[in-house]
């Protein structure tokens, strides 16, 4: 199934609900990574619930960053999605494998680490990007996030993320975001009913794997409370704006004495983004150019 977003409503515009598809795209971040198991679902946890978070955003080229720090041997996660459906991140440390939780699953929250901060800047396309820290709940990635949403944002909220790792890669992943709006949050028996439908999900991914398509799974959890789904399905994929011609930029900005060095030391420069793992390469000349923009640029001061 191709990585896709689909929104919808129910009770009367009380309840928004977002749902995300994104088993393509954690699979290229495991590639692009070389991640391990535990590693590719903490990642692809966090890059679904930057997505789904991002979908609220209502201005073209809005972005939400999630950093994730805990105590774990992960050692971080940073994530960057955006309300065009694009997203990328990256783990401090990719090859990081752990055994199993007492549940049998991939322990998330064991590398991650139960104590530490979840950090969101929600940069809206002006002014300043707001940002919140809240500490973690479990560093199981979506009930962090989802307390996010109550503490930060006073949205109660379910979120529920997963991915499903096999050894020739992922074979499910994305995630679901259920938001009581302020219209029904004093609708008590609305809020006990919705709570008591999602505590009976054992997860996110073996919806996926059984086949069943996101407004399918809206209308198991929603369909008698006047649920109604968007058309629009909008397309989600991994993708990063780093380019050549910007590593270039970033070398330029260590002026001429470091350039000359990398030219007489390595005869160039090399240098890896960390949100995709693209490695670009710099030869002499490339420097040599740069040099002679420096110059140009002091002499005409």
């Amino acid at each position: 199934m191709v990585d896709q977003l689909v929104r919808a409503t129910a009770a009367d515009n009380g309840i928004r609900v977002v749902g995300v598809i994104t088993t393509r795209l954690t699979e290229e971040a495991r590639q692009r990574h070389n991640l391990s198991y535990v590693a590719t679902a903490a990642l692809g946890r966090t890059m679904a619930s930057g997505l789904l978070l991002a979908s609220s955003m209502k201005r073209e080229g809005s972005r939400v960053n999630i950093n994730v720090r805990g105590n774990g041997p992960l050692g971080g996660i940073l994530v960057d999605a955006g309300l065009d459906g694009t997203v990328r991140g990256y783990v401090n440390n990719p090859s990081v494998e752990l055994l199993p939780n007492p549940q049998g699953k991939l322990d998330v929250g064991g590398a991650v680490g139960h104590e530490g901060f979840l950090h969101v800047v929600r940069d809206v396309g002006y002014g300043y990007p707001y940002s919140s820290t809240v500490e973690l709940v479990s560093g199981e990635i979506g009930i962090d996030v989802a307390s996010y949403l109550v503490t930060s944002e006073q949205t109660p909220s379910a979120l529920l993320v997963g991915v499903f790792v096999e050894p020739g890669g992922v074979t499910a992943a994305g995630g679901l975001l259920i938001q009581i709006l302020p219209k029904a949050a004093n609708d008590e028996a609305l809020i006990a009913t919705l709570e008591s439908r999602v505590s009976r999900l054992t997860g996110f991914t073996p919806l996926l794997q059984a086949g069943k398509s996101l407004p399918q799974i809206f209308t198991e959890l929603l369909g008698d409370m006047g649920l109604h789904v968007f058309p629009e399905t909008q397309l989600l994929r991994f993708h990063c704006g780093c380019t050549f011609s910007r590593m270039l930029g970033a070398l330029k900005m260590l002026g001429e004495d470091e350039l000359r060095s990398m030219i007489e030391e390595d005869d160039g420069a090399e240098a890896t983004c960390h949100f995709c793992n693209e490695v670009y390469q710099a030869d002499s000349d490339h420097l040599e150019k740069l040099i002679v923009e420096l110059q140009e640029s002091g002499a005409s001061r």
